[in-house]
């Protein structure tokens, strides 16, 4: 079993595939990681040499934000805009939509009493 950022990948699976198991990399960047590193997409995990593994590993750690870091990264966003109290700030403070969604009929997930 592949282990990247901390995250254990599936090995049936193709590699583009299971790369998107990490949080912080889509359907794009696991293409492009792919494409850098010039391993075949479709190829599953299991069959994967060892020092393939490793380069996809140290691209990654090198070259993209993933995982906790790019958690900490978010939640230290949401925090300034609450901080510095501006609109967008307080939408996240009372836990409703924040990019102008309608919330009269929609949302209810989001305005849920918790």
């Amino acid at each position: 079993m592949a282990r990247i950022s901390g995250v254990n990948i599936p090995t049936e699976k193709a590699v583009y595939i299971s790369l998107q198991y990490v949080y912080g990399i889509g359907d794009y960047i696991a293409k492009k990681i792919c494409e850098d590193l010039k391993i075949d997409r479709t190829v599953k995990v299991r069959d994967l040499q060892a020092d393939e593994v490793i380069r996809i590993r140290e691209y990654i750690d090198t070259n993209i934000t993933v995982e906790g870091d790019l958690r900490r990264n978010k939640s230290l966003a949401i925090k300034r805009l609450q901080d510095i109290v501006c609109y967008r700030g307080l939408r996240h403070r009372l836990r409703l939509p924040c990019r102008g969604q309608r919330t009269h009929t929609n949302s209810r997930t989001r305005r849920k009493v918790s």
